[in-house]
């Protein structure tokens, strides 16, 4: 409302452009393997709030946690191949960072972003619809205005509201279970359209005590497939923390899950 200069008028409402060029200046310098963070304040506009006596209504900060990975992941070792980073990297990093402030995973629902910042990206709510994360694969189009080749991965986490979502959370721990886990595979043949956290979340809902990771370990679309399909190869851990399971409680579970997804998604196993 009252600049200090030209420069100062107008207020981000994003991390994600500083990030950029920070890595255009590192790429251009022979840098380009890059994992950044950065936190800052984003501010909003709300023309529904306003308020004559009060002019600073329409306005609201909040904290804002950015997340950038770009480049190789492993380069250079001589005990493993060069390695591109991906966005399931990107997705294991936000991942770590909710588990350690406690956000339960059923307590956020994912969806598709429509920015079109991204080539793909989702959105993370909490159950009241509130975003609390946004997060996917860069366009091109975006890149190229920042003269960037490679592909860039960038997450942007709403800090505000994830600490006010878990401040009543205590630190807690369990002892390792003595117990083993338990390994399952499925190939599933979905539609196109279908996304695996969609598989994830129905996997949770139908086994919320006993499935401690879901886990996306390769898809293929191509030949020998039908039109229009996809296949997802998906692992499962089970596990019981009080005994061991045996193979009639796993199969249960198991063709619970096979059959919410077929119900939900119209999966079908290959």
């Amino acid at each position: 409302m009252n600049p200090l200069s030209s420069d100062l008028g107008v207020m981000r409402q994003t991390l994600l452009y500083g990030g950029l060029e920070s890595i255009e200046h590192n790429v251009k310098r022979k840098n380009a393997n890059l994992k950044f963070f950065e936190f800052g304040n984003c501010y909003f506009f709300d023309p529904e709030k306003e308020n004559p006596e009060n002019p600073m209504q329409v306005y609201k900060e909040e904290n804002y946690m950015g997340i950038w990975v770009t480049g190789k992941r492993v380069e250079g070792s001589w005990a493993h191949p060069n390695e591109d980073t991906t966005y399931y990297e990107l997705a294991a990093h936000v991942q770590n960072i909710l588990n350690r402030i406690g956000m339960k995973q059923g307590a956020l629902v994912q969806k598709k972003s429509e920015n079109p910042d991204f080539s793909a990206g989702v959105v993370i709510e909490n159950r009241g619809g509130k975003k609390l994360i946004e997060m996917g694969i860069l366009s091109k189009k975006l890149l190229k205005q920042f003269d960037l080749q490679q592909p860039v991965y960038f997450a942007e986490l709403n800090w505000t509201q994830l600490m006010k979502a878990t401040k009543k959370n205590e630190v807690t721990f369990t002892e390792i279970s003595k117990h083993p886990a338990v390994s399952r595979d499925l190939a599933l043949l979905v539609d196109n359209a279908v996304e695996f956290a969609q598989i994830e979340q129905i996997a949770r809902q139908s086994e919320k005590k006993l499935l401690k990771k879901v886990e996306l370990f390769d898809v293929y679309e191509g030949k020998n497939l039908p039109a229009g399909k996809k296949s997802y190869a998906v692992n499962f851990i089970l596990q019981d923390t009080e005994k061991t399971m045996n193979d009639k409680q796993i199969d249960a579970i198991m063709q619970k899950l096979i059959a919410n997804l077929k119900k939900q998604l119209n999966a079908e196993l290959r």
